[in-house]
């Protein structure tokens, strides 16, 4: 049974006809044809736009110099901080309104984005079915959770993709934004499977409160949003081992130390605004 979820992640009898019939529709749309060129067209043509306009006017951008070419034809995974609900929608828009190509995946958690339709909508009209695929947290469903990292390792070994994780596994809510939460394997896993390049960012600043942030940003005066890039991270010795989830999570550890890294380098740049 696991290795027909592998091949198909909606055929779970545990997934509800609601959760279903979204994971097969925005999966659909990652195949080649007109709708994924029509949702690579909304990400980069709306989605970003819409994203830099709110944040452009109180973002500092540092390490842009370490990146590599963003080849069209190349997958990559953004590993970096947790501290807000739009940070990776905040960095992938920067990159893709200065020409990066890819299709923006994010994976996210199932509830409210696939079990109801007002989360289908958010996810259509807000990311353009960036937010896939889905990450389980009921402990019915826990299984499933293998599937969707298959699904985001397909993703990346077809090419093209620009996939933003969390090592951290979720968001950061402690007072202090430089005190990382434990790296988790899962991360690991992906990267160790798909062998995608990695690319680590430190971001900051940006607040849940999505009014409050719009305010502030159109005045100049809101909180400073600084995002810090990093070089690839080396992962080369880790490839070379066999999979394991202890390997899976020095992966993820190793990834988490370069976007630790990146924070005592935005930490820095933050004394001088």
């Amino acid at each position: 049974m696991l290795e027909k979820l592998k091949d198909n992640l909606a055929d779970s009898p545990a997934l509800t006809p609601i959760e279903r019939a979204q994971i097969r529709f925005v999966k659909r749309t990652f195949e080649p044809g007109a709708l994924d060129r029509g949702v690579r067209w909304c990400q980069r043509e709306i989605g970003s736009r819409w994203i830099e306009a709110g944040v452009k006017n109180v973002r500092r951008v540092i390490g842009e110099e370490r990146l590599p070419k963003l080849d069209p034809g190349e997958s990559f995974v953004c590993v970096a901080n947790h501290r807000s609900f739009f940070d990776l929608y905040a960095i992938a828009a920067y990159l893709v309104r200065r020409g990066m190509p890819h299709r923006l995946v994010f994976p996210v958690r199932s509830n409210f984005f696939y079990d109801q339709p007002l989360g289908f909508a958010v996810n259509g009209l807000m990311s353009f079915f960036a937010m896939y695929p889905p990450v389980f947290r009921e402990r019915s469903k826990a299984p499933l959770n293998l599937a969707s990292i298959d699904e985001t390792v397909r993703l990346l070994k077809r090419g093209g993709a620009f996939v933003g994780l969390h090592p951290e596994g979720k968001r950061n809510l402690s007072g202090d934004p430089y005190a990382l939460l434990p790296a988790q394997p899962g991360v690991g896993r992906i990267i160790h499977q798909s062998r995608a390049k990695v690319l680590p960012v430190f971001i900051n600043g940006l607040q849940n409160d999505l009014v409050k942030h719009l305010a502030g940003n159109a005045t100049g005066n809101g909180e400073k949003v600084i995002i810090a890039f990093g070089a690839p991270v080396p992962l080369d010795d880790l490839y070379a081992e066999n999979p394991s989830p202890r390997i899976y999570k020095k992966v993820s550890e190793r990834c988490l130390e370069d976007v630790a890294k990146l924070g005592a380098e935005e930490r820095e740049a933050r004394k001088t605004l």
